[in-house]
């Protein structure tokens, strides 16, 4: 009797990486830029997000006491929205060491002219003007992140495809090593994703940095009062003007959370001055505030427990650790360490 054929194992999936700063409590860019994105990714991947508390160490020096506080938030928020640590692994950057000792040994290769043409080092200096960015951890900040993607041999990045470029110094920096020390480094590739531009309560890009940011944990009450005075199109001086929705910041809104049907209602009413501007605004606030419903209850519950969402962190800290020792060894075997 011939032996029962096996069936071939499935091939791993492959691995992607993305971390956030932990400057505070996410807001709604951040949930329509990347946290849905990376939902939908973790039932397709081996997901690894991590909370990079060694990057804002980079601008919060003088403030480091609440980077501890700060990763809590983004943590709530994560698991709020539905980042499954059953499904991606969640950690924290600064609990494993190995990012470190990565980041010293690339950091050696690393051409200074490299650093000094990344637009981001010159882009944040200006926005953040609060603060002195001008220090070596600053400005080798993306030597750092090459480390933290390449440490667990990323397959993919997600970003926007605005953000695409910068990937491309994290696979210079591996091609470098790689020709120095062997194959050890593979290079990630680029996973482009949609960032729909959402508008602040200003008009501006919404950025905690600019102070217009609509937090996802926010109170309905506190929704309203941002929302309600927004910036709209400047065509609609007076209630019978007609506008153009795509040139209103509040229609940003309405892309990400109004359905389709109701969206080009809206639209149809704006352009003919069918409907002012209160009117838009009371449709996105109810569409809105109807998502977020159900992510600020289980939020509330989780903030009851915060011992819970450390375990979770720590759990996936312990994985992340396994991953990054195994390409450590690797490492310091090329180096002859």
């Amino acid at each position: 009797m011939s032996a029962p054929s096996s069936s071939p194992s499935p091939s791993p999936r492959k691995r992607v990486l993305s971390g956030v700063r932990p400057t505070g409590p996410q807001h709604l860019g951040n949930l329509v830029g990347a946290l849905r994105n990376w939902i939908r990714l973790q039932d397709l991947y081996d997901c690894q997000y991590a909370i990079v508390g060694w990057h804002a160490l980079s601008s919060e020096y003088m403030n480091s006491k609440v980077i501890r506080a700060n990763a809590l938030e983004v943590a709530l928020d994560w698991l709020s929205v539905g980042l499954d640590p059953a499904k991606s692994v969640l950690f924290l950057q600064s609990e494993v060491k190995e990012h470190a000792e990565l980041h010293l040994i690339l950091s050696m290769i690393v051409p200074l002219p490299w650093l000094e043409r990344v637009p981001t080092f010159k882009e944040m200096q200006q926005e953040i003007r609060d603060k002195d960015l001008n220090t070596y951890g600053f400005l080798g900040y993306p030597v750092l992140q090459a480390a933290d993607i390449v440490i667990y041999k990323a397959d993919f990045v997600p970003v926007g495809e605005d953000q695409a470029a910068h990937l491309e110094l994290t696979r210079e920096i591996v091609r470098r090593f790689n020709r120095i020390f062997g194959d050890i480094l593979p290079e990630p590739e680029t996973l482009l994703t949609e960032v729909p531009r959402l508008a602040g309560t200003d008009g501006r890009k919404m950025s905690k940095s600019f102070g217009n940011a609509i937090f996802i944990k926010d109170e309905p009450a506190v929704i309203r009062q941002k929302i309600l005075p927004m910036v709209t199109d400047t065509r609609r001086v007076r209630r019978t003007d007609p506008g153009e929705p795509n040139d209103c910041p509040v229609f940003t809104l309405h892309k990400a959370f109004v359905p389709k049907d109701a969206r080009e209602e809206v639209a149809q009413g704006c352009r003919t001055a069918g409907i002012g501007c209160l009117d838009c605004k009371k449709v996105v606030l109810d569409h809105l505030l109807r998502e977020l419903a159900p992510i600020q209850e289980k939020r509330k519950a989780l903030e009851a427990n915060p011992k819970a969402v450390w375990d979770i962190l720590e759990e996936g800290n312990a994985k992340a650790r396994r991953v990054a020792r195994a390409t450590m060894d690797e490492v310091r075997a090329a180096l002859g360490f």
